[in-house]
């Protein structure tokens, strides 16, 4: 599998990005896809996540701002972010929330991530 994620940048409070993974594995079109993000010194925490057939979940603090969204055509998870804060600031995931993608030596892949940054 291959992860890559892409959107990322830094912008003002209140601004907006829109953030693209796509997904290179035949199982895309079967499972829910979310986003994950890490601030500096926390933990890597979904804040989004859409099933196979598009239902969506988000976490509370983002609820309202963010969409996320997908093509199982273009087996492609996007997430669309409006007014963002400061506290947005980290690098942005995506991976299958209810589906382990292995590496070669066995942990959990994830993708390069795309940092986002808000600037006050």
């Amino acid at each position: 599998v291959q992860l890559v994620e892409s959107g990322g940048g830094e912008v003002q409070v209140g601004g907006s990005l829109t953030l693209s993974c796509a997904a290179s594995t035949s199982m895309f079109g079967f499972i829910s896809m979310g986003w994950y993000r890490q601030a500096p010194g926390g933990q890597r925490e979904l804040v989004a996540s859409i099933t196979a057939g598009g239902v969506t979940n988000y976490r509370d603090f983002v609820k309202g701002r963010f969409t996320i969204s997908r093509s199982n055509a273009a087996n492609t998870v996007t997430l669309q972010m409006n007014n963002l804060q400061p506290e947005d600031t980290a690098v942005y995931y995506c991976n299958a929330p209810k589906h382990t993608f292995y590496t070669a030596a066995g942990s959990r892949y994830w993708g390069q991530g795309t940092q986002v940054t808000v600037s006050s």
